[in-house]
């Protein structure tokens, strides 16, 4: 990179998946954030069929609720060569970007494919790579790695699509009790959820789920607060303040679609958490043991519910945790002293970092 010359971000957002409205709204604060004297930033905006556009800034930062990536926007299409270049239409080169930055909430965008087509064009990518992607979008692979490691997760159930007719009500509520919770495994900000508590809830909570995919978990009511931990970091990630999600239980029932961003009143987040200092040190330590065990790099949130025993379950980590305006992650680093933009520009360095050290590794045995 010639010396002066300011890191040219490519920050995709928008996506296939049903998260493609809060990828937006996480990325028009990220570019907000960037800081315009050391980056150039080119903005990628994936429609919901997946096609690739060269997005307006405008489109991006103005309008609420954001519009989504259109396909006819009159923004011209592109793709990604594996020479690390923007091209469009003919392999014209637009100029190569030194970092892209996915702000792709859920699938195609968070399970690890972005990040390996990324991987192949050798450009460096903000946030775990393709491993560490797959597995902290994947409920059921996560909480088997966790509980392998000795970490503490909830009971939870999982099936495959060809296995519906084989779950009943009896027999969940039998293992789990009731109420449960049916999710799509490969799924986040609260998409696809729902609450079971008598056996005619089963069939509609199943359709939905599996609609948005063909593997579920099914998890056992757990009784506690909802704490969450930022993490930061490659090798010796770090810790955040602890932060508490407080929903409006009589309204929205859980911590729902509606309650994270629709609803500016469906939840209160207390940053930091009232929790005595021991008990925010072993969270903050389970947070960075599982960021660590699932091989996640650059950031992630890590979910929790604490028990009235005091006990502390790990709920889930999120690998591109919402960057809304009322999300978690920044305002737990906010807390942490960190502001918006100094942890962007953490967070791309951490990237350019790893890059630089697998660039070293060998690929071949001459």
């Amino acid at each position: 990179m010639a010396r002066g010359r300011k890191i040219r971000i490519a920050v995709l957002f928008g996506g296939k998946s049903a998260e493609h409205e809060v990828s937006i709204r996480s990325a028009r604060n990220i570019v907000d954030a960037l800081d315009k004297d050391r980056f150039e930033c080119t903005l990628v905006g994936i429609d919901k069929s997946g096609r690739w556009h060269l997005a307006d800034h405008r489109a991006l930062l103005e309008g609420d609720p954001p519009r989504l990536v259109a396909r006819d926007g009159g923004n011209p299409s592109i793709s990604v060569d594996l020479g690390g270049r923007l091209v469009e239409g003919e392999p014209v080169s637009m100029g190569s970007f030194d970092v892209a930055f996915p702000v792709l909430h859920g699938p195609y965008g968070e399970d690890g494919s972005v990040q390996g087509l990324l991987k192949l064009a050798g450009i460096p990518c903000v946030g775990s790579g393709v491993l560490g992607s797959a597995v902290g979008m994947d409920k059921d692979a996560m909480k088997r790695l966790l509980r392998e490691a000795g970490l503490p997760v909830g009971p939870f159930l999982s099936f495959r699509s060809h296995q519906r007719d084989r779950i009943g009500f009896g027999e969940l509520r039998r293992r789990l009790g009731v109420p449960f919770y049916v999710k799509p495994a490969n799924l986040g900000s609260s998409v696809g959820i729902s609450v079971v508590r008598t056996e005619p809830d089963l069939a509609a909570a199943l359709a939905l789920a599996f609609s948005f995919d063909r593997k579920i978990v099914v998890e056992a009511e757990v009784v506690g607060r909802e704490i969450e931990c930022a993490v930061l970091g490659n090798d010796r990630p770090k810790a955040s303040a602890v932060g508490e999600i407080v929903s409006d239980v009589r309204k929205h029932g859980y911590y729902s679609y509606e309650a994270k961003y629709l609803d500016e009143k469906g939840a209160e987040l207390r940053i930091p958490a009232d929790l005595p200092e021991s008990k925010v040190r072993e969270i903050q330590d389970l947070a960075v043991r599982t960021f660590s065990c699932l091989c996640a790099e650059g950031l992630a949130r890590v979910d929790f519910f604490l028990r009235p025993d005091g006990e502390v379950l790990v709920n889930e980590i999120n690998t591109i945790p919402g960057f809304t305006s009322t999300s978690m992650y920044p305002k737990l680093w906010k807390a942490s002293g960190k502001s918006y933009s100094d942890l962007v520009t953490e967070l791309v360095e951490l990237a350019l970092e790893r890059h630089a050290a697998e660039s070293g590794l060998r690929t071949s045995l001459d």
